[in-house]
């Protein structure tokens, strides 16, 4: 199986190393092409060109995988499928461009260097081929997660763009303390904010220019910088009726499945 590979950063590198098959990169930055072809074994091509190949993989920043899709359909004999990380936007343009072929949108749900991970999986059009690729990367260790585009994009909506936003406000306004002063959660707090700031930051603006999320953690700290002692003691009562009865429902599911129904 040949794969053409159009992205050569971390998450292109990633998918070339996972699969079984010929990999060749394409990139803006042919240094970035040749870079990745060495650390995988694959090939470097033109990023605009005739050849085709079995499998086009656009790993390229969410802002621009509609339009690289359009770009380099043509390309595709058999399969196309992307790890940009948003899903409705891809399967819709894989629709539109390439509707003969099979069609699968991946999201790792993790950084490339942390790998293996679970994996978010649409099969807008699956079969033989990106059968073979999907289960080379159940291989590896990855575990795929079957889902929608709707459910996935929605959920990234809390999962990144909610959940960043969060991180990098405490990370920007949280001060020095003196050594002996951390708590328990300050700590936790701590370790996600010197994580996530050592990642690359037009990865988290995409994050946040995709999905919705960030305006709600907004509205929150909002509503809680003006709370008097009773309102916060309600919203404090809230937010722990929110994550408890989740938690308490999915420990009893949990127990019901071991136990085969019977908790008793």
């Amino acid at each position: 199986m040949d794969v053409l590979i159009v992205g050569a950063g971390s998450m292109g590198t990633w998918f070339g190393d996972g699969i079984d098959a010929r990999v060749t990169f394409a990139d803006l930055d042919r240094d970035a092409a040749a870079t990745a072809a060495e650390t995988v074994g694959g090939d470097v091509t033109d990023l605009e060109g005739e050849t085709t190949f079995d499998v086009v993989c656009l790993a390229v920043p969410m802002a621009y995988v509609t339009d690289a899709i359009a770009a380099q359909a043509d390309r595709a004999e058999r399969a196309i499928v992307d790890v940009s990380g948003v899903m409705e936007p891809a399967i819709t343009a894989m629709e539109r461009h390439a509707p003969e072929l099979e069609r699968v949108s991946l999201h790792p749900l993790f950084a490339p260097e942390r790998a293996p991970g679970s994996i978010a999986v649409v099969r807008a059009r699956s079969g033989p081929v990106t059968d073979e690729l999907l289960a080379a990367l159940e291989q590896r260790g990855n575990e795929l997660l079957e889902t929608t585009a709707v459910e996935h994009d929605e959920a990234m909506e809390t999962v990144q763009a909610a959940t960043h936003a969060a991180v990098l406000s405490f990370a920007l306004v949280a001060e020095s303390v003196p050594d002996g002063f951390e708590t328990p959660i300050y700590e936790e707090l701590r370790r996600l904010a010197r994580q996530m700031t050592a990642g690359t930051p037009r990865v988290y603006a995409d994050i946040q220019d995709t999905f919705d999320g960030a305006d709600a953690v907004a509205d929150a700290a909002a509503e809680i910088a003006a709370a008097g002692p009773e309102e916060l003691e309600a919203l404090y009562r809230e937010a722990a009726a929110n994550w408890h009865d989740e938690r308490d429902e999915r420990d009893e599911h949990d127990e019901r499945r071991d136990t085969g129904g019977n908790t008793t």
